[in-house]
């Protein structure tokens, strides 16, 4: 975050008017509202935090006003400039003629398009009805409401909307009494909830900001988490102490059934002291709510009370319960509770029931995405072979990691013996990911071996596993048009996916003196290089035609003797082309000048450096899979 201090006129040093100003720029993108909240927000703890004078007058309902009036105009920019955008913050002094103020300006840089309205001009209402926005947001009205004054500047190329709050010292509960509740986190359960804004203001629109705020961010955080775990954890946090004092998650099991028992997978306290006892006097009764209850908020026994069975464990309150569903199924239940209160106001418990809807929806997602990973896991391990031969002569080493996004990849790999004291290996990279990429690994590894230990050579072989993949992917074409015709429709030439392949196969024919003779064929292959104990490192084949491509498609075999202390180093594309920017790996043979460096290493040890370089190459993890094999003959 970039701070300024910005002089007005006529002033000098700080101390005399400085305006602290917090400037930023965004992507173009949907992560931008979410991070200008969080922006915002750190502007205003950093400033609350150095003592400015102005900063006395900060209030929850500014810092919520502030959240969704900026979340408000950068996603207008985003959405309807779509460029980068500029965001800055500023807080004014006061001044003799007006009170301190922040003031926020978004910026884009298409300055001929205006910034839409959400709603009609006329007012009444967009597809949600009159008076019931959209959760999305509430376009220019809702920044109209909340600021003092607000208005659009056009520079050459820049287009800016800015807004005006004044700062004060604003107090939403003038007449609540010092209750125990109030004072340990109901009053920012209050803020967030429509009743008492609407008390104090008669003002509908004033009374959701905070509601919105919370539920944007909520959403925010529990979007892409791939653990129900984690989802668990972060909802308990966001609950309390903003809406509850304390809360407990039970999570049901995948295979639900009657004898099913439910998780409990969080228990939060506002006193961090009082978790383990609460989750002690929670364990021993699993809650699950009947179906019949539907969503909304069920009334329990309090934990520990009487009415429950055991004693009473501290200042008693109101306890609810929530179902949490996903698709129509009930995944778990959130109990949670109030101290010192006797009601929960209705609004409050419709803005609870709505974020229990969003952990809902984040356990669903963390499920799916666990169910697609294990079935990946267990998919991948019967498409890649349980043990890789040891060849007499010939030290190897591989190194695989699939990409880590949840689904099959395409890289596959193979060493095996054949007939005639012959050794094969294979390194193949499938189009695509996912089922197709699968059906192609599924099929082309069994075939190599087969047609391998028939006594084909090399070139035969790759030429009838060519016409193989092609005869396949005909009549997986064949059997996709037959059946959009029995359904009606009309079949696309697109429709199907082509299943080509780039293949390296190798054999090894371990020689008496030590070493081995090696033929080799790429199809459409990144080269495999061959790295002398000098250090020099020279491409150990052609470059060919990649499979599944041409049916008469014809294959040569490139063949050296692998002498003792020689190295073959072979990869997918993974590894060549693993980006940093708009750099790859192997741009200017990077590839090359790597392994001229392993020279001496062992071929574990030129596989790990290998590894390690492609991985520091960029600061993110690789997004394909990566595969290598190392070849050393001894």
């Amino acid at each position: 975050m970039q701070r300024d201090i910005v002089q007005r006129p006529g002033t000098t040093g700080a101390s005399a008017g400085a305006q602290p100003v917090a400037r930023t720029s965004l992507p173009g993108n949907l992560l931008a509202p979410s991070a200008a909240r969080r922006f915002v927000a750190a502007a205003l703890a950093e400033w609350s935090g150095l003592g400015l004078p102005a900063a006395v007058g900060f209030s929850e309902r500014l810092s919520d006003d502030a959240a969704v009036i900026v979340s408000e105009l950068v996603t207008n920019a985003v959405v309807h400039a779509g460029t980068n955008v500029e965001l800055l913050f500023r807080l004014e002094e006061a001044t003799e003629d007006e009170a301190s103020a922040l003031v926020l300006e978004v910026s884009d840089h298409h300055p001929a398009r205006a910034v839409r309205s959400d709603r009609p001009e006329d007012g009444a209402g967009g597809e949600d009805g009159p008076g019931d926005p959209a959760e999305y947001g509430r376009g220019l009205e809702l920044v109209a409401t909340l600021a003092e004054r607000w208005g659009i500047t056009y520079r050459t190329g820049l287009k800016t909307v800015w807004a005006r709050l004044p700062v004060d010292d604003w107090n939403p509960f003038p007449d609540a009494r010092p209750e125990a509740g109030f004072q340990r986190g109901l009053r920012a359960a209050e803020l967030l909830a429509p009743t008492a804004r609407r008390a104090l203001r008669d003002d509908a629109d004033w009374a959701g900001r905070g509601a919105l705020s919370f539920l944007a961010e909520a959403s925010d955080l529990l979007a892409g988490q791939l653990d129900e775990d984690i989802v668990a954890a972060l909802a308990g946090q966001l609950l309390v102490p903003r809406l509850a004092d304390w809360c407990a998650i039970w999570l049901e099991p995948e295979t639900a059934g009657r004898a099913a028992v439910p998780r409990l997978a969080k228990v939060w306290h506002v006193d961090e002291t009082r978790i383990q006892p609460l989750r002690t006097l929670l364990e021993g009764d699993p809650l699950r709510l009947p179906e019949r209850v539907g969503t909304g908020p069920v009334s329990m026994p309090w934990p520990g009370s009487a009415e429950d069975g055991g004693q009473p464990d501290g200042l008693e309150g109101v306890a609810l319960a929530y179902r949490i569903t996903s698709g129509g199924r009930t995944l778990g239940a959130v109990l949670l509770g109030r101290e010192g209160i006797t009601r929960v106001p209705d609004e409050v418990t419709a803005l609870i029931e709505d974020f229990v809807r969003r952990v809902g929806l984040a356990v669903g997602a963390a499920r799916a995405y666990t169910r697609q990973a294990t079935i990946s896991r267990i998919l991948q391990r019967g498409l890649l072979p349980s043990k890789v031969a040891d060849i007499p002569g010939v030290a190897s080493s591989l190194v695989y990691e699939p990409s880590d996004d949840g689904v099959v990849g395409g890289d596959f790999y193979d060493i095996f013996p054949c007939p005639n004291d012959r050794w094969c290996f294979v390194l193949g990279d499938v189009q695509g990911s996912g089922p197709e990429a699968a059906v192609v690994t599924g099929l082309a590894r069994p075939w190599l071996r087969l047609l391998a230990r028939e006594g084909f050579q090399a070139d035969e072989v790759l030429v009838r596993l060519n016409r193989l993949l092609l005869d396949d992917a005909m009549e997986a074409a064949e059997a996709a048009a037959l059946m959009v015709a029995a359904a009606g429709g009309q079949h696309s030439a697109d429709s199907g996916q082509s299943r080509f392949l780039s293949l390296l196969y190798g054999e090894l024919v371990p020689l008496p003196g030590g070493g081995a003779r090696c033929t080799l064929v790429s199809a459409g292959h990144p080269l495999p290089l061959l790295l002398r104990p000098d250090g020099t490192v020279r491409p150990a084949a052609e470059p060919q035609l990649l499979l599944g491509v041409m049916d008469d498609a014809v294959y040569e075999t490139q063949s050296f003797d692998l002498a003792p202390g020689d190295s073959l180093l072979c990869v997918t594309d993974g590894v060549t082309e693993r980006r940093s920017g708009p750099l790859m790996f192997d741009d200017g043979d990077g590839l090359a000048q790597a392994l001229s460096g392993c020279a001496g290493l062992t071929a574990e040890g030129i596989a790990d450096r290998i590894k390690h370089a492609v991985h520091a190459f960029a600061e993110r993890p690789p997004d394909d899979d990566l595969a290598l094999l190392v070849l050393q003959a001894e």
